[in-house]
């Protein structure tokens, strides 16, 4: 998974046409573990299943195999990727350098009422806090977000936006549970306190320590769904 999803040839750039709808949904299936690692399939399968001809299937495959999603070989067609975990750890390593020189930087350069919108979302009582975990999780990504924005350096911002697109497939994961949606609120608005306290030390410590639990649980989700995924799908081999 190495390439940028925004460039010019991806689908972002021609959301309306029919290979885009079916990246977006092949793209679903394999976040959502219909369609498992290691699974082998081809063009005609994907065309048959969505009714559609093999041409828009094929660019469609060509982007996921780019973002590092699915791999083809000349014999055996199509295959989802293994995971990578070592690879998901690598983009959550490079997102704490951004976030802890963020930090550092809105203190250093009192660039803290920037910061303002994002006090006004996470630094509420319990009873305003977002419910809902697809909101929450967007929430979530623009608390990251409007950190690293803050500094104004809009190539890091570029970047940083990259590596959340990436990690986006296991990072979701967080907000399924409504404890780890109170422990965020809870999380960002100490970071917060302690940015606007010019408190560094302690901010990139509790930044440090709020990625690294998010990441720990959503790999114990994603392998908990791995495994009921492939349970699922051995009953329906044998049924």
């Amino acid at each position: 998974m190495v390439d940028n999803p925004t460039s010019a040839a991806s689908p972002t750039k021609n959301a309306s046409n029919l290979a885009a709808q079916i990246y977006a949904q092949l793209k679903a299936d394999i976040f959502d573990f219909r369609l498992l690692p290691g699974d082998k399939f081809s063009e005609g399968d994907v065309a048959a299943r969505m009714q559609v001809s093999r041409t828009p299937v094929r660019q469609a495959l060509f982007w996921l195999q780019r973002e590092g999603y699915v791999d083809v070989s000349f014999k055996s067609g199509w295959q989802v990727r293994a995971f990578d975990f070592k690879y998901f750890e690598d983009l959550y390593e490079i997102r704490v350098m951004m976030e802890t020189t963020a930090i550092a930087r809105i203190v250093t350069e009192k660039l803290t009422p920037v910061l303002d919108p994002l006090r006004d979302i996470w630094c509420v009582s319990a009873r305003k806090r977002e419910q809902d975990p697809a909101k929450a999780a967007t929430l979530d990504e623009g608390f990251h977000a409007g950190l690293v924005a803050a500094v104004g350096n809009l190539e890091m911002a570029r970047m940083h936006a990259d590596v959340t697109e990436r990690i986006r497939i296991i990072r979701r994961l967080d907000f399924t549970k409504p404890l780890r949606v109170a422990a965020t609120y809870e999380e960002h608005a100490d970071i917060l306190k302690a940015i606007g306290a010019g408190d560094v030390n302690r901010a990139q410590q509790m930044i440090r320590a709020h990625i690294a639990e998010s990441q720990a649980e959503v790999k114990r989700i994603t392998l908990y769904m791995m495994q009921t995924a492939r349970e699922r799908y051995s009953a329906r081999e044998e049924a």
